[in-house]
C-alpha cells in the first residue's frame, strides 16, 4: 500500500480496507479544516489504484468486509474509473459487503442518473457528504463553497439512484450569534434531504487553521458546552426525517446521543436536558483524543 500523507475515514469505516483514490481535497479551502492542508489535490492514476488493490487482494482479500475510497472526494473520479474499481472489488474480495465514499454535493451533480444508478448497481453502496451546515451564510463564511440547495439536490438525486447517503454537520459553526440559524437551517437541511445517516460533531480546530486565527483575533466566538447542548436542542426540535439513523456520539460531543429520527427524539431531547442540568459533560480532554 502506497498511502500519501495522513489518511482520514468515517468513524463507521474504522475497519474498512482504506484504498486512496484521491489524494487531497478539490476544494480544501474551509477555514475550520486542516484534514488535507498538507496535500495538492490529485486523482491517482488507474495503475496505482490498481496496484495497491492488487497488494490487498493478495494478501488479505479473503479477510476484507468492507472497502472505502478516499481521500476527502473520491466520488469526483470519472464514473469508468470507479465502475472498473468496483468490479475489481467484487471480483477479488469475495467477502466484501459494501463499498462507500466520501463525495461532495457538486460530485453528485457533475454525474447524470445513469452515471450514478451504474455506479450503484456496481456496489457503491453509500456516499459521505460533508455537508457542515444548512445554512447559506455560515457554508460562505466558512468557504465550503457549496449551497443548501446543492446539497438538497445532491442528496435527493442520490436517494433516486439508489445510493445511501451519510450527512456530517458540525456544531459551532456559526458562533454563539448565529447558533439559532445554524441549528434550524441544518435540520431544515436534513428534512429535506432525508439521508439514511446523519451526524453531528461538535467543532474542533487547529492551531494553524483560518478559523483558529479568527478566534484568536477575537473575530469569531467558540460555543460553550452549554450552548453546544441548546444548539442541539433547537436542531432535534426542528427534525422532521423520519428513518434517518443519527448519530452524534464522536469524541468530540459534549453528549454523546444515538437513535432513529423521528422516534427518539423525545428521549434525546431528554438526555440532553439531564446533562446540562447536572453539567456531565465528556471532558475536553477526551473530546481531544
Amino acid at each position: 500500500m502506497q498511502y500519501e500523507g495522513d489518511v482520514y475515514r468515517p468513524p463507521s469505516e474504522a475497519r474498512s480496507l482504506i484504498i486512496q483514490v484521491t489524494i487531497g481535497c478539490s476544494n480544501n479551502t474551509c477555514t475550520f479544516c486542516y484534514m488535507y492542508a498538507d496535500k495538492q489535490f490529485r486523482i491517482r492514476t488507474r495503475e496505482e489504484i490498481l496496484a495497491d488493490l492488487e497488494e490487498c487482494a493478495r494478501d488479505y482479500g479473503q479477510y476484507v468486509r468492507r472497502v472505502f475510497f478516499a481521500d476527502g472526494d473520491a466520488l469526483i473520479v470519472r464514473t469508468p474509473l470507479l465502475l472498473e474499481l468496483l468490479d475489481y472489488v467484487k471480483k477479488h474480495f469475495p467477502y466484501a459487503e459494501r463499498v462507500t465514499a466520501y463525495g461532495t454535493a457538486s460530485d453528485v451533480l457533475r454525474k447524470s442518473e445513469e452515471e450514478l444508478r451504474a455506479l450503484a448497481q456496481a456496489g457503491l453502496q453509500m456516499v459521505y457528504i460533508g455537508a457542515e451546515s444548512g445554512d447559506d451564510t455560515i457554508l460562505r463564511q466558512i468557504r465550503k463553497n457549496q449551497t443548501s440547495r446543492q446539497l438538497i439536490e445532491a442528496g435527493q438525486k442520490l436517494k433516486r439512484c439508489g445510493i445511501q447517503t451519510s450527512v456530517t454537520l458540525i456544531s459551532g459553526l456559526g458562533g454563539p450569534e448565529h447558533m439559532e440559524e445554524h441549528a434550524i437551517h441544518s435540520a431544515e437541511l436534513i428534512n429535506a434531504m432525508n439521508p439514511e445517516y446523519a451526524a453531528i460533531l461538535s467543532l474542533q480546530l487547529r492551531a494553524d487553521s483560518v478559523m483558529a486565527g479568527e478566534v484568536a483575533r477575537g473575530e469569531r466566538k467558540l460555543l460553550t458546552a452549554d450552548q453546544t447542548v441548546d444548539e442541539t436542542r433547537i436542531f432535534l426540535e426542528h427534525i422532521d426525517s423520519p428513518g434517518t439513523i443519527f448519530r452524534s456520539n464522536h469524541a468530540s460531543n459534549y453528549v454523546a446521543l444515538a437513535g432513529v429520527f423521528n422516534e427518539d427524539i423525545p428521549d434525546m431531547l431528554r438526555q440532553l436536558e439531564e446533562a446540562k442540568a447536572r453539567h456531565r459533560y465528556r471532558p475536553d480532554w477526551m473530546r481531544e483524543l
